[in-house]
């Protein structure tokens, strides 16, 4: 049995999930996601709590059960309280500037870079301009949208410049020493 799966899934009073079929839909104070699960497992609810079942032991099945309860309880969090990301801007004249949903970026390029902000997404950037707090109740968009924003410079190994996730340890280089 799996560990994760078969632990319950608590929904919050304010978040009410509803089931039909394989579809699962989640409202809360948020928004609205939803989520369609494998046909080998199912959702089964019971007052304030949620619980994964696969249909079967086949390989598949198991190997699905604890990613459908980890999605479920994604669905259920996000939309009662939501993710967060924190990306950090590290450079000499490298900055940040949010003009309504689009994320104006300076890196070192001769143009910024413009990112439009995908619709759930929302963008705080800090008054150094070189924090870029990301939050949205769908974890799997959060997560793309800061892998994109990284990927426009991602941190070099020797003077560790470019956008790196906050709490992310760059792994630093000697630079080139003088002939002996």
């Amino acid at each position: 049995m799996s560990r994760i799966g078969k632990q319950p899934i608590e929904i919050p009073e304010k978040v009410k999930l509803t089931v039909s079929g394989q579809k699962i839909e989640a409202n809360g104070p948020l928004g609205k996601l939803s989520l369609s699960l494998h046909s080998k497992v199912s959702l089964s609810v019971e007052g304030n709590l949620a619980t994964v079942v696969r249909k079967d032991e086949s390989r598949e099945a198991r190997s699905l059960h604890g990613l459908s309860r980890t999605l479920v309880s994604n669905l259920v969090t996000g939309v009662s309280s939501g993710f967060q990301r924190d990306l950090e801007i590290n450079g000499v004249g490298y900055r940040a500037e949010l003009k309504g949903q689009e994320l104006h970026l300076a890196l070192g390029f001769s143009h910024p870079v413009v990112f439009p902000l995908p619709e759930g997404v929302k963008a705080n950037v800090d008054a150094k301009r070189t924090l870029i707090s990301l939050s949205s109740a769908d974890k799997q968009l959060l997560g793309v949208t800061a892998a994109k924003i990284r990927s426009f410079r991602p941190p070099e190994p020797y003077l560790g410049k470019g956008v790196k996730y906050a709490g992310e340890v760059i792994r630093r280089k000697e630079g080139k020493s003088a002939g002996k």
